[in-house]
């Protein structure tokens, strides 16, 4: 990657992302969120992302989940890609910030009626009594919205990892891998100016 210090990171990103649609049994765009809570307790676990823009990151949960209550309380977060296919990982780290209503909502109108639906049904990362409960809830929901569109929930959005930092990772023989970092450069006046980069050891 000794080429990729001039790239712009999202670039080479959607590079590696193309690529490991070619080759990843499923899911490429799966991806191993990290969050924490207001003590600073980390948790991990994967989503997928769903959109990629100049700003960040983007995917979508219930804000009532325990990651949602956790980006809520504290905004940060770190990602994960590994294409094992590829041999590659990308990692980020940065601030998030929630999406704009209209984001919101343009991905949950896209979303299948059925997943719609769950996202009314679902009390995420609550105690469940049995499968029937949710079934139960699923159904009611359906016969609520059996006409017409399903709104978005009040309490389902997106957020967006505004990266500070993102690593790119490739496997290398003898565990000399290549380490390419990209990191957010700010101006004196705070303002972001761009990226510099640097290598890292294995």
């Amino acid at each position: 990657m000794t080429d990729s210090t001039d790239r712009d990171p999202y670039d080479l990103f959607a590079e590696w992302m193309k690529e490991a649609e070619q080759s990843e049994p499923n899911d490429p765009n799966a991806m191993a969120l990290a969050t924490a809570d207001a003590n600073g307790i980390p948790s991990v676990r994967m989503v997928l992302l769903k959109g990629i823009d100049p700003r960040g990151f983007v995917f979508y949960t219930n804000t009532e989940s325990r990651k949602g209550t956790q980006l809520l309380a504290n905004r940060n977060a770190a990602l994960c890609f590994h294409w094992k296919s590829l041999r590659r990982q990308v990692r980020v780290e940065g601030p998030v910030e929630v999406v704009t209503d209209a984001e919101a909502d343009a991905y949950f109108e896209s979303r299948p009626r059925e997943s719609r639906i769950g996202a009314w049904a679902s009390l995420q990362s609550r105690p469940l009594e049995g499968r029937w409960e949710l079934e139960k809830r699923v159904a009611q929901f359906a016969a609520k919205y059996a006409i017409g569109t399903v709104p978005r929930p009040p309490h389902w959005t997106g957020f967006r990892v505004l990266p500070s930092r993102i690593e790119f990772w490739r496997d290398r023989p003898f565990r000399l891998h290549d380490r390419l970092v990209f990191l957010r450069a700010e101006g004196t006046d705070g303002t972001q100016t761009g990226w510099t980069t640097e290598h890292l050891y294995p």
